[in-house]
């Protein structure tokens, strides 16, 4: 890596993890709440809904809270069934209420029996793992372990074992486990280690990053994702995904 690129990301990374950098990411909905499980709920589903238009994408979201009557977690654990009736006609893109109800009744039962959504990607020894490959393995089997969960769901949870490069829930890692200053990424989650994290691969960072010689691989997809941390790492092995800000902003501004 040049001393050029690894100056850039540096750069970058720093003029947009900054707070003026939240009203227009998705990332402004779990901003919206203060208790840890509204935060965890709304990240996952903003993570989960994050294709397309940002504008659109947090619009749709913002759709949803109002649909659970502004409180994600009381709304998921307490709701009646007759509650579920106003979320029949919710849909973005493909996502829809056939998808939302699996949601809501998987993130009910989990709640029920644990504190923090983090419990979900665990497993024994997971602090040792050199990355969350396993993690998101392990959240995906949980995640479709519900008797008779839609199989169409499953389109909308990737896994490394469909060697997906998982963007969307390594966004959504990134958020609750980065800690910092500068409050874009909350730090509320503290047994998955910010080097273990894999840096969301979408089609800005995957452009940008090709461009500056990060990636070589021909496509996107678990490997890919892997092997541009790992590049990353040369720069801050501890907190390679603090790049992605980079990256990111570069595709998004149009500098490259």
């Amino acid at each position: 890596m040049t001393s050029y690129v690894a100056d850039l990301l540096e750069e970058k990374y720093l003029q947009y993890n900054q707070p003026n950098f939240i009203p227009n990411d998705p990332v402004c909905i779990p901003h919206l709440f203060s208790r840890k499980q509204d935060i965890e709920i709304m990240g996952f589903w903003a993570a989960v809904l994050a294709w397309g238009q940002r504008k659109t994408i947090i619009n749709k979201c913002k759709e949803l809270i109002t649909l659970m009557d502004n409180a994600p977690f009381d709304f998921v654990v307490n709701h009646q069934d007759s509650d579920l009736k106003r979320l029949l006609n919710f849909k973005h893109r493909t996502f829809n209420a056939t998808d939302t109800l699996y949601f809501i009744a998987w993130f009910q039962d989990f709640y029920h029996r644990h504190e923090s959504l983090e419990e979900a990607f665990l497993f024994e020894n997971a602090e040792i793992d050199i990355n969350t490959k396993q993690h998101l393995i392990n959240f995906h089997d949980r995640f479709f372990s519900l008797e008779d969960f839609p199989e169409r769901t499953k389109k909308h949870i990737a896994t490394p074992v469909r060697n997906s490069s998982c963007k969307r829930i390594n966004m959504f890692l990134r958020w609750m486990v980065r800690q910092d200053d500068k409050g874009v990424d909350f730090g509320i989650w503290t047994k998955i280690k910010t080097s273990q994290l894999i840096c969301p691969c979408d089609v800005h960072v995957d452009r940008v990053a090709r461009h500056l010689g990060l990636i070589q691989r021909p496509k996107p997809d678990w490997t890919t994702a892997v092997e541009l941390t790992e590049n990353l790492k040369k720069l801050d092995p501890n907190d390679p995904v603090k790049y992605d800000f980079a990256l990111f902003g570069l595709g998004v501004e149009g500098e490259m």
